[in-house]
């Protein structure tokens, strides 16, 4: 709005910003502000109140000082009550805030003030209650170094300001001279405890103004940025140019750049300001002649970023030993979250734990985040850790050594068995029923026991497009050889009949025909699942909180159950027809044995329907891997064990004569 505006002094939203950042160091977050009664300590009260909500700083209350003598218990109450134990103070100085403190110091003694820099002559020897606001910090500007102003204080004398109330301080606490102002004179001798006297004669204060002096000589830095914008306007001189002085000078004060006396760069940034450092000090006062004061932070021009707080964990800074506690709720930790309730202040709320799935890893967070899919939260819930990966595992599963163990017992006695058909293969009991369909059970038994380690261990694509059309396709074998036993043991009892025209039915032709066809289907039930939508490895990390399944999907939900559906099919119309030439008369009817078997076969899988669709993970492949190792169990021992005790226990009736 003002191009020609340029500010030498500093601006307060520099020194708001260094509170903040202090703040936010400290942890504090509720703060209370008294403010001195005029404009200047509104308008830095509701600025600052601005700045610290943008940065998740509440203000739980304002305190404007009033000149009263006695201060008003009512209003300052609030100061004991609230959780708020930093007070920032604002405005001019009152020097009647000091004698509230006093009055008061029961309820400030745990409060810690910040004041402006406006206040650092009241803080000196003599003018403050110690013990009220000690271990208290103070934004100051830095002294200009190697600055003389003698030149303009030579030949200053007392006498010669007497009417001058700038000077009333001077007067009263350096040389305890009364003062014009009745009521100044009143508040010094009752704070600092001075007995003034009248003073008349003449004393020459040059030197002691020259030296004294303590706040920055800003006027003085702006005639000499005056005096550089000038000359160089005056070293470039162009009477060619047709703006007036104003346009000129503006554009020449714009480029000032030069170093100081103390070494300083002086120059204007993009807002027209002259960068300024700015010091963080805290006082401590031991008794009423002693003081100590430390520089905590300088913020440095001109990015005003502070330096580190090396010494924020002194326990000499703080009047308890340690830093205060200043906010409104306590902070939430890590595994928790704000839940804010009716208060209007976002300082104020409640802590509740993160829900399930979700963390937080940093203090006072709002918000919970969710962890990967292949994560869960800690116990504290404040990080997130690999989530427990599970599949039937050889190192780790009990389980999977015993169904490997009964697996490859079973494959071995399977192969006992098929042994001995081998070698008592022209027996009467082995020709019985084709030999060659019996062989084949049996290699199919041993392969379906074999078939349980495509079960076990980590699942991968090749496994998982294995596993089920393996023991599909097995058992359809095995199945189809019990179909095709019982419709010979039906053929051959119709073609014992004399000119039965069942006798060309009779040899090789009509099983192998039979097992062939039926597999075949089984094979293109398969081909055609894992060609359209195949088995896949996949992760589910939603079943189970904490855990990471890793599992065979099916791919085609239709194809996999079309192939235990076949393979039900088989058993089912296998039982039916044994069951159906059971009681044929025959004296080793083999048709009651498949039907036994059947039944053990069809019970098994149909008890682990609902068992398979009730569970997850690995205990779903458990419950395969025992349907498979019982089901072919069933089928080995209720169809080959009778006929192993008659070949090796009761070889009497392993005879001609006792199978016709």
């Amino acid at each position: 709005m003002y191009p020609t505006l340029f500010r030498v002094t500093p601006e307060d939203r520099v020194r708001f910003a260094a509170i903040i950042r202090f703040l936010q160091h400290c942890g504090w977050n509720w703060v209370g502000i008294i403010t001195s009664l005029d404009d200047s300590g509104d308008e830095e009260a509701q600025e600052l109140i601005i700045m610290m909500r943008e940065h998740g700083i509440c203000t739980d209350y304002i305190i404007k000082l009033t000149v009263e003598k006695s201060p008003d218990f009512q209003k300052w109450r609030i100061m004991t009550e609230s959780r708020a134990k930093v007070v920032i103070v604002c405005g001019t100085s009152v020097i009647n805030f000091f004698s509230v403190a006093l009055d008061l110091s029961s309820a400030i003694e745990n409060i810690t003030f910040i004041f402006p820099p406006s206040w650092i002559m009241l803080t000196k020897k003599h003018m403050i209650p110690y013990l009220q606001i000690n271990n208290s910090f103070i934004f100051a500007w830095p002294r200009e170094k190697n600055l003389n102003i003698d030149v303009f204080t030579n030949g200053f004398t007392f006498s010669s300001c007497l009417n001058d109330p700038i000077l009333e301080n001077i007067w009263i606490e350096w040389y305890h001279c009364v003062p014009p102002t009745t009521f100044r004179n009143s508040c010094h001798i009752e704070l600092c405890y001075i007995t003034a006297k009248p003073c008349t004669e003449v004393i020459d204060i040059s030197f002691f103004l020259s030296f004294h002096t303590t706040l920055p000589p800003y006027v003085y830095r702006a005639v000499y940025i005056l005096a550089h914008a000038l000359h160089g306007m005056y070293m470039k001189k162009n009477t060619s140019e047709q703006h007036g002085i104003r346009h000129r000078l503006n554009k020449y004060m714009r480029n000032v750049h030069y170093t100081d006396q103390g070494g300083g760069e002086i120059y204007f940034n993009e807002r027209r300001e002259v960068p300024t450092d700015l010091i963080l000090q805290s006082w401590s006062y031991f008794n009423d002649t002693y003081r100590w004061y430390r520089t905590i932070s300088t913020i440095r021009s001109p990015d005003y970023v502070p330096e580190p707080f090396p010494n924020m964990s002194d326990p000499s800074i703080w009047r308890r030993g340690k830093i205060p506690v200043s906010r409104c709720s306590d902070p939430c930790l890590p595994g928790s979250r704000k839940k804010f309730g009716s208060s209007i202040h976002k300082c104020c709320y409640e802590c509740v734990p993160c829900p399930e799935g979700e963390i937080s890893n940093i203090s006072d967070s709002e918000n919970c985040m969710k962890c990967p899919d292949d994560e869960w939260p800690n116990e504290k819930k404040d990080r997130c850790v690999p989530k427990l990966v599970e599949f039937l595992s050889y190192t780790d599963d009990s389980i999977v050594g015993v169904f490997s163990s009964v697996s490859i017992l079973c494959c071995l006695l399977t192969g006992i068995i098929l042994g001995i058909f081998i070698h008592y293969q022209d027996t009467p009991i082995v020709k019985a029923n084709n030999r060659d369909l019996s062989y084949l059970l049996l290699v199919s038994i041993m392969l379906s026991f074999l078939c349980v380690f495509l079960f076990l261990g980590h699942p991968v694509d090749v496994t998982c497009m294995l596993r089920v059309s393996s023991f599909g396709v097995i058992f359809s074998v095995a199945v189809s050889s019990l179909l095709a036993k019982s419709i010979m043991v039906c053929i051959a009892f119709k073609a014992t009949k004399p000119g039965s025209p069942w006798r060309k039915w009779m040899g090789a032709k009509l099983p192998n025909s039979i097992i062939c066809g039926f597999s075949l289907v089984q094979v293109i039930i398969c081909v055609s699942w894992l060609s359209i939508s195949p088995p896949f490895q996949d992760r589910d990390t939603h079943s189970y909180q904490g855990k990471v399944i890793i599992q065979c999907n099916e791919g085609s939900v239709i194809g996999f159950y079309s192939v235990l559906g076949y393979m039900g099919l088989l058993a089912a119309v296998s039982f039916i027809i044994a069951f159906l030439a059971r009681t044929l008369p025959d004296s080793f009817n083999e048709a009651k044995y498949i039907t036994f078997s059947m039944l053990v076969f069809c019970s098994v899988w149909i008890a682990m329907i609902p068992a398979y669709l009730s569970t997850r993970g690995k205990y779903m492949v458990a419950v395969e891997v025992f349907a498979i190792i019982a089901s072919s169990s069933g089928l080995l021992g209720c169809i080959f064990f009778p006929k192993c005790y008659i070949i090796l226990l009761r070889p009497d009736l392993n005879i001609k004569a006792f199978i016709h």
